[in-house]
């Protein structure tokens, strides 16, 4: 074979020239985007012409169905695609449309990005955390998180899905590829330019009529003006009384008037005032006295209070604990309802807080203090059962709604008291004796034992070591039961009183039915208490027989009932 290296020959030459101006023309190198021209297409590939390159690039006619271009192949038209390998192991070229659809949709989104310019998109299918996103323009796939969807909350967006819409781009990945796009910013900047020229329509002063209430916060009230804008009434512009909440006041769809008194343009915000609307009450609260009953209207009920206008703009609450006398922990809803004109009293004017407290229960007598006068204590009063519990009774007085206290103590002198609380039941009617009325604390205390004679009267002029005779009901390890006759109350007398010799102090030796005398060891009338002792009588009786029948010379003629003497003397003498 034979090697031309003689190259001045012109035709040779002429050809290094032609061979150099079309190398020039192509520059071929992989990673690029370069055009390739369709030159034959069969069912499953579209064959490219691409200058500079050895042989024809093959694309998948599926390749092509994916990025959308299926009715643009045909011979003669151009498409663009990524050179991967300009030769792979089989010698053949890999180019990739759809990679090179990717990479250029990615630059048009970055520029979009930068020059801070919507896009537009459609939402193509819903995914974990929110919606997928399709680039019109380039079929590139990006991401819509579920909070920037829209700028309220919405039960379903199935009717924004495969409709075209513009999107904001709020982030790009250019190491992963990723694109996160915004439609809530579009359609907040959308709002945005239409409130300001909502807001322009209002002045200073102006009076908006008949806004709707649509929501609370801690620091105000939010109210809906025709329907396309909301303003703020701040909490202390709500009333010239004191507003702890604006729920207090406000109830959601109610309709207020509203003054407006602050337009900010730039945060697009108005500041309206309620009480603006009216003349301060409290510069004529002299005109109210405390102690005095006033006609109140009811604005608003919840579950501590009512609260009431003693006139239009002058607001006042009554507090559930001031609504009765006896029923504690009433719901205003089941006695009052709102528009409702009631009677109270004015109990309190702080004109420093702005706040005057009424009563409408001081509007009646306190039924403590007409207990009192019509059964003072001692006397006994009808009354009816109305509950119970593990200690006591609750017995409805009389005519009057007062529950008196029957505790389980006061119900019999001789029985248990949890014995003698079951024997009664709701509804049961009993007659009572007053004890205690505490008109302070709203209580009373009745007793059902005390319209009995007391059996402890028994006792009444008796006193410790008197001798009382007893019949003993039973006996057991701890001592003997006994009563004593002609009382109905019942005694232990303990083990170690039965008797002074610890061998005869045995329980076991009385069967019961035994009539014995037993002394009087302690008294208390104050504690209704009484011990008795057999031991105590037994010591009273000797002592008693001693004195009685012992001589006072006794003992001396015993041998040595003389040595302590004498050694008492020895000692004095040896200390001389």
């Amino acid at each position: 074979m034979e090697i031309y290296k003689d190259l001045s020959t012109p035709a040779s030459q002429l050809f290094e020239k032609l061979l150099n101006s079309q190398l020039s023309k192509n520059k071929i190198e992989e990673g690029k985007i370069i055009e390739g021209k369709i030159t034959k297409i069969t069912d499953k590939y579209v064959f490219l012409f691409i200058p500079g390159l050895k042989s024809e690039p093959v694309i998948d006619i599926n390749e092509m169905k994916m990025i959308g271009m299926q009715d643009k192949v045909a011979e003669g038209t151009s498409v663009s695609v990524l050179l991967e390998k300009i030769e792979d192991k089989n010698g053949d070229v890999v180019v990739s449309a759809q990679k090179a659809q990717k990479i250029k949709g990615w630059y048009e989104l970055e520029k979009a990005y930068e020059d801070n310019q919507s896009i537009n998109g459609k939402i193509t299918s819903k995914c974990k955390g929110g919606v997928i996103v399709e680039h019109i323009e380039t079929g590139s796939l990006m991401f819509c998180p579920g909070s920037q969807i829209s700028d309220k909350p919405m039960k379903s967006i199935d009717h924004l899905i495969g409709v075209e819409q513009k999107f904001a781009i709020i982030k790009l990945d250019k190491v992963r590829g990723n694109a996160c796009v915004s439609r809530r910013q579009i359609v907040s900047s959308h709002k945005k330019e239409d409130k300001a020229k909502i807001i322009e329509k209002f002045k200073v002063g102006d009076i908006i009529k008949d806004a709707v209430v649509k929501g609370y916060s801690s620091f105000g009230c939010f109210f809906e003006v025709n329907n396309e804008i909301d303003v703020l009434v701040h909490l202390q512009e709500i009333s010239y009384s004191r507003v702890n909440h604006p729920d207090e006041i406000f109830n959601i769809g109610e309709k207020h008037d509203l003054k407006v008194i602050s337009i900010d343009m730039e945060k697009l915000q108005i500041g309206c005032s309620i009480k603006q609307l009216s003349p301060d009450p409290f510069e004529h609260i002299s005109n109210y006295e405390i102690g005095k009953p006033y006609k109140v209207k009811v604005v608003k009920i919840t579950d501590y209070g009512c609260f009431c206008e003693l006139e239009p703009g002058l607001s006042t609450l009554l507090h559930s604990s001031e609504i009765s006398w006896t029923k504690k922990n009433i719901s205003p809803k089941k006695l009052f309802k709102v528009g409702d004109q009631i009677d109270c009293v004015i109990t309190e004017i702080d004109k420093d807080k702005r706040r005057v407290a009424i009563s409408h229960r001081l509007t009646n007598e306190n039924p403590y203090t007409t207990l009192e006068k019509k059964y003072p204590v001692g006397s006994d009063i009808d009354g009816v059962v109305t509950s119970a519990n593990e200690y006591a009774l609750y017995v409805k007085l009389g005519d009057f709604d007062i529950d008196g206290f029957l505790h389980s103590n006061d119900l019999s002198y001789s029985g248990k008291p949890e014995d003698e609380l079951k024997k009664h039941k709701k509804g049961e009617k009993l007659k009572v004796r007053v004890l205690e009325i505490k008109k302070e604390e709203q209580k009373v205390r009745v007793g059902l034992k005390q319209l009995e004679k007391d059996p402890f009267d028994f006792f009444k002029g008796k006193k410790v070591n008197d001798i009382i005779t007893v019949q003993v009901i039973s006996s057991d390890s701890k001592g003997l039961m006994v009563k004593p006759e002609g009382c109905d109350l019942e005694f232990l007398i303990k083990k170690s009183q039965i008797a002074v010799s610890a061998a005869d102090a045995r329980p076991s030796r009385f069967v019961g039915g035994e009539r014995i005398d037993s002394a009087i060891s302690e008294i208390n009338f104050d504690k209704r208490k009484i011990n008795f002792s057999i031991k105590l009588l037994e010591e009273l009786q000797n002592k008693e027989a001693v004195d009685k029948f012992s001589s006072p010379l006794s003992g001396k003629n015993l041998p040595f009932s003389s040595l302590s003497e004498k050694l008492d003397d020895k000692k004095k003498k040896e200390t001389e």
